[in-house]
């Protein structure tokens, strides 16, 4: 079971991750401030704690986004972009087909995660999920699910939401592709073992679910509860075993 943690934007809590068991820490590269050392040592402290380094580029420039890679050269790059209109419908996937089978070429050591849209419960009927994954699935090595509202929190990006997905769409994405799906949206320490026995996937996320949060209990960006991130870890390893158990 892949246990991964976003957005990890400083090498203090890169260490914590590791020490908490974490395999893959992930974090978001801003185009404004895309030479990053604070985030050069997150994917150098993952490297030396034999986890994964996951960047995610909030910027659709290829060419840098190459020089990203050649920057940071973490284990795997994420994309995220929006794949569907604010409807629900399957956007033209060529372009983006493309660009991933030449940045694999260019970057043969390199991973690729692409966000799949699944909506929350009773958003959209026959969401088209399943058709994005096959569409993309001979150019990524991994997919995550991620909450699709079709009104996004970062314009243009699937995530960030805190809202659970549909989970009987994710468990019907993970049995339609050989490609290992990692599950997020709206995941915490509270549903990550019954989300797991649900969906069955290869992996599991958490972001907004395991940060700290105000005085009024607003989630806080780009800042972690570990004691949040040590039971998430806990739960994940928990319904591994059960599910290992079954099978």
């Amino acid at each position: 079971m892949i246990i991964q943690i976003y957005e990890i934007q400083n090498p203090e809590e890169a260490e914590k991750c590791v020490e908490t068991g974490v395999d893959h820490v992930g974090s978001v590269v801003e185009k404004d401030n895309w030479k990053n050392s604070n985030l050069k040592d997150v994917v150098r402290i993952c490297k030396e704690g034999n986890v994964k380094s996951s960047l995610i580029p909030l910027y659709k420039d290829e060419e840098l986004i190459y020089r990203t890679l050649d920057f940071y050269q973490p284990h795997i790059i994420h994309f995220c972009e929006n794949l569907t209109d604010v409807r629900g419908r399957m956007l033209q996937l060529d372009e983006i087909l493309e660009f991933q089978a030449r940045l694999k070429e260019r970057f043969t050591e390199v991973l690729i995660t692409r966000s799949i849209p699944v909506p929350a419960g009773n958003v959209a009927d026959e969401f088209p999920s399943v058709d994005i994954a096959r569409t993309l699935e001979e150019v990524s090595d991994y997919f995550l699910v991620d909450t699709w509202l079709g009104k996004e929190p970062v314009e243009g990006f699937v995530g960030i939401t805190g809202i659970t997905a549909d989970w009987d769409i994710a468990a019907s994405l993970v049995r339609s592709v050989k490609v290992p799906v990692i599950l997020a949206g709206g995941l915490s320490p509270e549903n990550v073992f019954e989300a797991i026995l649900k969906v069955k996937p290869a992996g599991v996320d958490s972001c907004t679910r395991t940060n700290a949060v105000d005085e009024g209990g607003k989630p806080i960006r780009f800042k972690k509860d570990f004691e949040k991130v040590s039971k998430f870890v806990r739960e994940a390893k928990r319904a591994e075993q059960l599910v290992g158990a079954r099978a």
